[in-house]
């Protein structure tokens, strides 16, 4: 959590207003606004925050927060941060169709059931409600077990608390899950037995190069024999028969007339 600066004037609580959101963002018409950025400002009431209908980005972390009733109109919003307030509701939230991720870790969000108004939200891929780095967490978080609550409220979620628990890539996660789990279960019963001498996964040699056995390369193998041996009888043959017709040249020479 980010220590507020004494040089912030605004008072506390605060409420947003036109006046407010034209000074920090140079826009003179509030539907123009695109992304806003009102972290630690001791803001309280969101005030005309729902006219900035075409608002796509906000950040609210670290201030008082409550109600979310003006963001209801926001129907463009892809990306909210509301963390560090003191939520405990997110129905407004329901109709933001385009919301695609939200961080609402420290807050008073204190069970599974308040996340239920997002089951609608399609394109709603991740949600964190615990920030470890910035020890930010919410009472809902306290169970071991309530990211699996979370899919189940939101099947549409596939990234909690920054760790994708669903969709492509997700499996790593679901086995280092399961094997940590049934290890747990395994010391805690005791049964879970070491032994000194450790076995290999596969036997020796199971990856040295072995001789193919199939009788295909076999036949082949034996035609080729069977041919060649021809071949050497045949040459043996050709042979015999041009020494014997050079003896007989030989033999003959003194009926030739050169």
């Amino acid at each position: 959590m980010e220590p507020r600066n004494n040089k912030d004037h605004s008072p506390e609580p605060s409420r947003i207003s036109p006046e407010m959101l034209k000074s920090r963002t140079g826009e003179f018409d509030l539907e123009s606004i695109l992304f806003l950025k009102l972290r630690g400002l001791g803001v309280q009431d969101l005030g005309c925050l729902g006219e900035c209908l075409n608002l796509e980005r906000l950040d609210l972390s670290n201030n008082l927060v409550t109600h979310l009733a003006p963001l209801s109109s926001l129907k463009q919003m892809v990306a909210l941060n509301l963390s560090c307030n003191r939520i405990s509701s997110l129905e407004p939230l329901a109709s933001c169709d385009n919301l695609q991720t939200l961080n609402v870790a420290g807050n008073l969000l204190c069970s599974v059931e308040t996340l239920q108004c997002l089951r609608g939200l399609r394109r709603l891929e991740s949600i964190r409600l615990r920030d470890p780095v910035y020890n930010l967490s919410n009472p809902l978080c306290s169970g071991s077990s309530y990211r699996h609550a979370v899919l189940d409220a939101v099947p549409s979620v596939r990234v909690i608390d920054g760790e994708r628990v669903s969709g492509t890539g997700s499996d790593l996660y679901h086995l280092c899950k399961d094997i940590d789990n049934s290890l747990k279960r395994c010391v805690g019963s005791g049964a879970l037995e070491v032994s000194g001498a450790t076995k290999p996964w596969l036997e020796e040699g199971y990856w040295e190069p072995r001789p193919a056995q199939s009788s295909i390369i076999d036949e082949t193998y034996k035609q080729f024999s069977d041919i060649l041996q021809e071949c050497k009888e045949l040459s043996k043959r050709a042979d015999d028969a041009i020494a014997q017709a050079e003896r007989s040249l030989r033999g003959d020479t003194n009926s030739y007339v050169f």
